[in-house]
């Protein structure tokens, strides 16, 4: 059974840093990818970043460019996301998403397994 478990959200203010974690459990091989998304209240399901386990091939929303950095570690079977230069735009639950593959999509509905939220508040 697949399992991913996100953590590392919190309260920031503007301009400042936070480091979120999402662990994988119950993949057999490298061969999955990780995607990061965010919810705001009332706002539909944005894709914010990915990577590919296996081949380490990224993808960035263009809001995000620039500012946050997706990182990998195979051997703990877990994904980073660095966001640094925090707006408060970027308030949102985010949650961390798997897939079998090598491709890293954006939508959130070609992910199949999903992990817990976790609060990212950004104050002004």
């Amino acid at each position: 059974e697949v399992q991913l478990q996100a953590s590392g959200g919190g309260l920031v203010q503007a301009g400042g840093s936070l480091r979120l974690s999402c662990t994988a459990s119950g993949f057999t091989t490298d061969d999955y990818a990780v995607g990061w998304f965010r919810q705001a209240p009332g706002e539909g399901r944005e894709g914010v970043s990915s990577i590919s386990m296996a081949a380490g091939t990224k993808y960035y929303a263009d809001s995000v460019k620039g500012r946050f950095t997706i990182s990998k570690d195979n051997v703990k079977n877990t994904v980073y996301l660095q966001m640094n230069s925090l707006e408060a735009k970027d308030t949102a639950v985010y949650l961390c998403a798997a897939r079998r593959g090598r491709a890293t999509p954006s939508s959130w509905y070609m992910y199949d397994f999903w992990g817990q939220g976790t609060q990212v508040t950004v104050s002004s």
